[in-house]
């Protein structure tokens, strides 16, 4: 009889550990558990299972619906958040629209940010960008460039969600 090869993803290690320890006829502990998993599944032990199958990290879509909010059907900032996390989500969504590797002037990005929102508060915008780190400037605030990064989950998640 031949071999078939059936893949399975466990999405909650922790409880699917738990649950197989209810079933055992000798009860080890919730580590040993985890390495008799490790350890079936071809790893050495549990931090090596860990190490080679890092978690992904997963949006919080309570946070992507509430900046959501802050936007229209057709993409523009509608209001500017009172959190601060959810500004710094909307930001994000901004960001993302900035022409990237591109040097600005003043107001070239007040303009763009401009054309993103439907208030017109370029400033606090440009300043937030900066504080979050998503923007940088020189020393007297004529040129202005996005910093190339990585948006944590939630903020591409949201940048998905809009048009």
């Amino acid at each position: 009889m031949s071999r078939e090869t059936i893949t399975l993803e466990i999405k909650d290690l922790t409880q699917f550990a738990r649950s197989l320890r209810a079933e055992l006829p000798h009860k080890p502990s919730h580590v040993e558990t985890l390495g008799l998993v490790a350890r079936a599944a071809g790893y050495r032990n549990f931090q090596h299972l860990r190490a080679r199958n890092a978690p992904k990290p997963v949006a919080d879509d309570k946070l992507v619906a509430r900046a959501l909010e802050h936007f229209d059907d057709n993409g523009f900032l509608k209001r500017w958040p009172g959190k601060t996390r959810i500004q710094a989500l909307c930001l994000w969504v901004l960001w993302s629209r900035l022409p990237a590797r591109q040097v600005m002037r003043e107001r070239e990005i007040s303009q763009a940010i401009d054309d993103m929102t439907l208030f017109r508060d370029a400033a606090q915008i440009r300043r937030g960008m900066i504080e979050h780190r998503l923007v940088m400037r020189n020393l007297d605030g004529s040129a202005y460039e996005r910093i190339e990064q990585v948006p944590p989950p939630e903020a591409r998640a949201l940048i998905a969600q809009l048009p």
